[in-house]
């Protein structure tokens, strides 16, 4: 049971003035610090966390809105983590709990580990896909496809913008409009002058993460993420809807391990809104 100390602590809303403390979190709990992608979702998104009387913070996760300012389509829950030492005492119960109640009638996404499920089902949550985690040094192949790609210019983002909220189902425009800063490349595919998807490769610890990954067919995908293994030589590391059957076969063969299963989970909507045929990775499975 919590002690009656943790039982009182408040939740509050965190800065960028959390930045070390969320990733001394993280690197309590055995993952990377990744604190570029800790600064991301802190000012793409909300935090909350709870601080513990020791120094530090007990608990903390992020959440990203998308949709109109103020009146959210949908709210993705990422980086939910509780100090090792605080651990199993229903920390992480009542800061999820805290946030469920303050995102309302808004939907609800999250990418849940095994460990985790249990306790976002006893929240509400159902897992509604998989997504599959894969890492490795990408092998070329012998160049087949036709899809042309390109590095993205700011001339691309108005049409990148209408192609990722057709694609996503929600305004992502705050999250988006902030990857030419976060990203190491960005790059666009095209067909006859028309945007048929886009891809961005950022850097977390001594990876490169694909990701987002919109397209319009998976020879579209397949061209994006080989033209972003191109110019880096760090291995990838990518997220990819299991029902893309086709691309992690293609990335497996080309190098690609896989690492890790998460589930898609959602609380309030039965699927999630837009095209999952062409959304092929998410940005990072903290933020969708």
């Amino acid at each position: 049971m919590p002690t009656p100390s943790l039982t009182a602590l408040p939740v509050r809303r965190l800065t960028h003035r959390d930045l070390t403390a969320c990733a001394d979190l993280s690197e309590d709990r055995g993952w990377p610090r990744e604190e570029h992608k800790w600064g991301f979702l802190l000012s793409a998104g909300t935090g909350y966390g709870i601080d513990d009387p020791d120094g530090g913070l007990v608990s903390a996760c992020v959440v990203t809105a998308y949709g109109p300012p103020g009146r959210p389509a949908l709210g993705a829950i990422g980086m939910v983590l509780v100090a090792e030492r605080h651990a199993r005492q229903g920390i992480g119960r009542r800061l999820m709990r805290h946030v469920v109640s303050l995102m309302g009638t808004t939907p609800l996404t999250l990418h849940a580990t095994p460990n985790g499920r249990p306790l976002y089902e006893e929240l509400g949550f159902k897992t509604i896909g998989r997504a599959e985690m894969v890492c490795g040094r990408f092998t070329p192949g012998e160049p087949s496809s036709q899809v042309v790609t390109r590095a993205a210019t700011a001339e691309d983002l108005t049409a990148i913008l209408r192609l990722d909220e057709e694609v996503f189902g929600s305004d992502r425009t705050h999250v988006i409009t902030r990857l030419p800063a976060f990203a190491d490349r960005l790059r666009v595919a095209e067909d006859e002058g028309r945007m048929t998807g886009y891809a961005a490769a950022w850097p977390n610890m001594d990876t490169q993460v694909v990701g987002p990954l919109i397209a319009r067919d998976t020879e579209t995908a397949k061209a994006l993420l080989a033209s972003l293994a191109a110019h880096t030589d760090r291995p990838l590391r990518t997220d990819i809807d299991v029902r893309h059957e086709e691309l992690l076969t293609w990335v497996k063969a080309r190098g690609l391990q896989s690492v890790a299963f998460n589930a898609v989970m959602a609380h309030g909507i039965a699927e999630l809104p837009g095209d999952w045929r062409r959304r092929f990775a998410p940005l990072t499975v903290a933020a969708g």
